[in-house]
């Protein structure tokens, strides 16, 4: 919400994208000397002559491509070798989703199944230039497993009994252990910290080609846990004890933690993240206490849907999404409307993950009511201070920025053809 991101995700001809005066993680490790590097999935805008793109916020390479590979028809093209259609229709009158370099589009539309061993390939020859020429690096792994259309290279298509779900997820694991044995191969294994997570809960809508969230409640798109809470494993030989935590984390986090390991200074902005390097290096307490929980559509006179405090979770709205669709849970459904909660909902996140048993509806003690209070004053004293920033989103669109190989060509979008 602070740098305008909102609402909504970018599509191939917004007019906005992520403002060039934020800092990004690359900006502040380049100035510290870092190579950075970016492979997948941007999304943050591409703007005029590509003005948003990675090489502008701190990256010296970028190969990917700059929205979802959803964002563009699909129907036509192969997504498992080897003549498997992609599943659906994905956006129709749009280009063909592109395949970038640096600013260069090098394919378009791009090819699914060769798309993550070219990803594997850069990275590791990425990795090991770095290590020949002995500089600390950055590279940021946006992969696009397992968004909706799911594909899978040669190595991976008809190989899993989840079928094309588990086909995508299973190369998407392929690709982490080509990462790990790049870093060994180069040595570089003990002097690296790897971290992996997710940006939000799975699309459940799909049924078989979608994911799903286990014992937690609804999916992609609502403020439920099954939206919102994702697996995270940090791994750094000799500096980080194996193990498992329970603490408090967000993605928010990860550019205070990587400024504090790179010496470097945080952005002179107002930063929601908290540096992890006590859960991952110390005590194991997490300096996260709180977490604020916003739709895809945020607004600021609705403010946080709900508020986490330690192991409590209070709902003041939730919303259906149609992400959510295929499980039973009525709560989750896209039709399900913005529904006010007074009092909100209350749960136990340890005892009750699912978010089953709404704590003020049982005969709540006075320490319940107390932790409602301390909730409700988190809530106020963080939305003080919560400032929106210029909707990049709202700033439109013009056909004339999506992304063609072949610039002035004729009939458009269907002419952006190239290899």
């Amino acid at each position: 919400m602070r740098s305008g991101i909102y609402p909504g995700v970018f599509d191939p001809e917004s007019r906005g994208g992520l403002p060039l005066s934020e800092v990004t993680v690359a900006e502040v490790l380049k100035a510290k000397g870092y190579a950075t590097a970016m492979v997948g999935k941007w999304h943050l805008g591409v703007g005029v002559n590509g003005s948003f793109l990675p090489i502008h916020q701190g990256f010296d390479h970028f190969l990917g491509v700059p929205y979802s590979h959803d964002q563009g028809p699909c129907q036509n093209l192969t997504c498992f070798p080897p003549d498997t259609k992609c599943f659906g229709t994905c956006d129709q009158n749009l280009v063909p989703v592109p395949l970038l370099w640096n600013q260069s589009i090098v394919q378009q539309p791009v090819s699914f199944p060769d798309l993550v061993p070219l990803y594997n390939k850069f990275s590791r020859d990425f990795i090991a230039d770095c290590a020949q020429r002995g500089l600390p690096f950055l590279l940021y792994y946006a992969s696009h497993h397992t968004h909706y259309p799911q594909f899978a290279s040669q190595e991976y298509a008809g190989q899993s009994q989840r079928g094309p779900f588990g086909d995508a997820l299973s190369e998407f694991d392929g690709s982490v252990g080509h990462l790990l044995q790049a870093l060994q191969e180069n040595g570089l294994l003990n002097t690296t910290l790897v971290f992996f997570t997710s940006d939000n809960g799975p699309s459940t809508m799909r049924m078989a080609r979608g994911g799903s969230s286990g014992l937690l409640r609804c999916g992609k798109g609502t403020t439920y846990e099954g939206g919102m809470r994702e697996p995270a494993v940090a791994y750094w030989p000799g500096r980080i004890t194996p193990g498992v935590t329970h603490e408090l984390a967000s993605t928010l986090d990860i550019l205070p933690t990587l400024t504090a390991l790179a010496g470097a200074d945080l952005p002179s902005v107002t930063l929601d993240g908290y540096d992890l390097s006590p859960v991952l290096f110390g005590s194991g307490k997490s300096p996260r206490q709180t977490m604020f929980f916003y739709p895809p559509s945020p607004d600021p006179l609705h403010g946080p849907f709900a508020v986490r405090l330690g192991k409590y979770k209070a709902h003041y709205f939730t919303q259906g999404s149609f992400h959510s669709d295929t499980t039973p849970d009525q709560a989750c459904h896209g039709l399900t409307p913005l529904t006010h909660h007074v009092p909100p909902l209350l749960f136990d996140l340890e005892s009750d993950p699912a978010e089953n048993y709404d704590l003020l509806q049982s005969a709540a003690g006075p320490e319940i009511w107390q932790v409602l209070k301390d909730i409700k004053l988190q809530k106020m004293l963080f939305e003080q201070h919560m400032e929106f920033g210029e909707s990049q989103i709202r700033k439109g669109r013009d056909p004339a920025l999506q992304p063609c190989c072949i610039p002035n060509c004729t009939p458009k979008p269907s002419c952006c053809h190239c290899s």
